[in-house]
């Protein structure tokens, strides 16, 4: 499965530079962030409980 930036849904690089994380607010879904998007300081919303982060 090809894992997709959460803000920008691009493809994230195995071999580039991204963030996964938990959701700071549930903890349970999976947050990618390419390394765009966090220079960028670009939101992203979790798709489980809705969260908006920057």
């Amino acid at each position: 499965m090809v894992e997709k930036c959460t803000s920008c849904k691009m493809e994230i690089s195995v071999s580039g530079h991204h963030v996964v994380l938990k959701c700071p607010n549930c903890g349970e879904a999976q947050i990618n962030r390419c390394d765009t998007c966090r220079k960028r300081v670009i939101k992203y919303k979790c798709p489980k409980c809705g969260f908006e982060g920057p």
